[in-house]
């Protein structure tokens, strides 16, 4: 067993029974799960792949990504991805320690600093009216701002999870640093990482959640699951959800243990991501028939997931475009090389 499948299976073991339906319905309500973040934060899980001088639990980034996978298959309502992978590594890039609690960051590319006062606002910033954010301003430096800091506007999205217009002029932030310019783009792909990760953890809930329903079920004397046409669904769901789960598998293990994780990789994994969480929800839902769309029922919890994630961070199309001009840029004598390469280079 590699380190990072035990990875995912503590993380796993740690939210069993605390995401039950009540509390996932209490986190639509109130905007998030303190005790589910607490049992994670306890355990360090929060802050993998931050380096340990940063104040994180350290960990490569494809460790973080075990973390997310059981964190998406859990439906948890907490910010780990832009505690740890996202804005904790940024803070760490820029030379800032990080603060008690949890953080959250969004793409910012209308906030300005002038005179050590920020000016604009940022949209769907996860967790915004609770986490502190870290951002990127004037395109080199970070600015850290406080929980509750300016006027946070409440949104969320399909799922229920907070993603809050915030309004920040006027705000003095509470730490500021420069930092490498590139520090936005990796931002934005490992934002795209993020998001598959969480999505192939939800598809691998969605695929067991779906065997053990369509397994127990029976109709006309036998298991609905022995139907070709339901038995179509489920190879699909599986066959999809290893798809992801190699795809981000590649591109996590080829940041290795410190570095950053490949712009080709993180294109094609967050493309592949995207298919499969409108397949596996289809799928999915096709084959559990109406009572997967009935709220007493998990599968909800899940889909409404996996159709949020895919569309932050760019979006499935946008990551695809991004892939194929790449791809066209390396030219024909590369393209072979570049596409079969496989999870081991």
């Amino acid at each position: 067993m590699s380190d990072t499948t035990e990875l995912r299976d503590a993380v796993a073991d740690v939210l069993r029974g605390r995401c039950s339906p009540a509390v996932l319905e209490d986190a639509e309500r109130d905007g998030g799960a303190p005790t589910v973040w607490a049992a994670l934060a306890d355990g360090g899980f929060t802050t993998v792949s931050v380096p340990e001088p940063a104040g994180g639990s350290g960990g490569s980034v494809a460790q973080a990504c075990a973390v997310l996978e059981a964190v998406g298959a859990a439906a948890a309502p907490v910010p780990v991805a832009e505690t740890g992978l996202l804005a904790g590594r940024l803070l760490a890039r820029a030379g800032l320690g990080l603060p008690d609690g949890p953080l959250s960051t969004a793409p910012s590319p209308g906030l300005v600093l002038d005179d050590g006062v920020l000016v604009g606002s940022v949209d769907r910033v996860p967790w915004g009216r609770s986490a502190a954010s870290a951002l990127v301003v004037d395109g080199g430096t970070v600015v850290l701002v406080e929980p509750g800091t300016g006027v946070v506007t409440p949104g969320r999205n399909l799922a229920g999870e907070p993603r809050d217009h915030v309004d920040l002029t006027g705000v003095r932030p509470a730490a500021v640093a420069p930092v490498d310019p590139i520090a936005v783009d990796e931002l934005a792909r490992r934002g795209a990482l993020s998001r598959a990760a969480l999505i192939a953890g939800a598809a691998r809930a969605v695929l067991e959640l779906t065997l053990r329903y369509t397994g127990d079920r029976e109709q006309f004397g036998r298991p609905v699951a022995r139907f070709p046409a339901v038995a179509a669904h489920l190879v699909q769901i599986a066959e999809q959800t290893e798809l992801a789960a190699m795809a981000v598998g590649a591109a996590a293990a080829g940041a290795g243990d410190e570095g950053e994780p490949d712009p080709l990789a993180v294109a094609a994994a967050a493309s592949v991501a995207a298919d499969v969480a409108g397949a596996v929800a289809t799928a999915a839902h096709q084959a559990t028939g109406a009572m997967g769309m009935t709220r007493e029922f998990g599968l909800g919890v899940l889909t409404r997931r996996l159709w949020s994630w895919r569309d932050e961070w760019g979006g499935g199309r946008s990551w695809a475009a991004e892939l194929g001009h790449a791809l066209a840029a390396g030219g024909a004598d590369t393209f072979w090389p570049t596409i079969s390469r496989g999870l081991v280079r």
